[in-house]
């Protein structure tokens, strides 16, 4: 994928525990980190690990993460009694923090922690499975966000395609989290062409900061 310029390596990690299904941990990603080591000297990776952990206990598994080769950490609002201080946990190890929400969560709870964070990521499907169809009435959650916080990376995750994706980013996404739409087609970077040009396009009619990452 990295040589078909994708930027991120988006890696689920399922516990069993806050979604039903259970899928790769820190040992994958660190046996994935040997095969891909970061790609520049100061440590700027150009082969970034966006780890996104569907656990139940994200302050648990930061070190590991760290540890294995992650480069950020993408927590579940929903999985912590205390996201500030999760966000200090993650960032004192030298991890870039994001903050996830389920379709059911208002973007509200994230705008006191916006500040702090790297990245929002806004479900589009529940999460706990891949391929399932794009949830197009979350956009008012990455529209809100985009308004209020210009400069922050918006990340979309679930069901993003060529049918989907222009309505995501013309709703300040500039995050593509694609997984069946690229691994399915028989031109892997023709679609993540074709993504990340419309993001580019958007960006250009809102005049948007952020770089597009897909």
């Amino acid at each position: 994928m990295f040589k078909l310029r994708a930027d991120w390596v988006h890696i689920d990690v399922m516990d069993g525990h806050f979604v039903p299904n259970l899928t790769m941990g820190p040992p994958i990603i660190s046996s994935l980190r040997k095969a891909v080591p970061r790609g520049q000297k100061d440590g700027q990776t150009t082969h970034f690990f966006d780890c996104h952990m569907m656990v139940a206990n994200p302050e648990q598994w930061v070190p590991e993460v760290a540890k294995a080769g992650g480069d950020q950490y993408t927590f579940h609002y929903e999985a912590t009694k205390d996201p500030v201080k999760l966000v200090k946990l993650i960032k004192s190890h030298g991890l870039k923090a994001a903050c996830a929400i389920k379709p059911g969560t208002s973007v509200e709870v994230l705008y006191p922690l916006a500040d702090k964070l790297d990245m929002a990521l806004v479900m589009t499907v529940e999460p706990g499975f891949g391929g399932q169809k794009f949830m197009a009435d979350m956009m008012p959650k990455v529209e809100a966000l985009r308004a209020k916080f210009p400069n922050l990376d918006i990340q979309v995750d679930g069901g993003l395609g060529k049918e989907t994706i222009g309505v995501a980013a013309d709703a300040g996404a500039n995050v593509i989290v694609a997984g069946s739409s690229v691994f399915g087609a028989k031109d892997p970077g023709e679609v993540i062409r074709y993504l990340r040009d419309t993001v580019e396009n958007a960006q250009k009619k809102a005049k948007a900061k952020p770089k597009p990452n897909l």
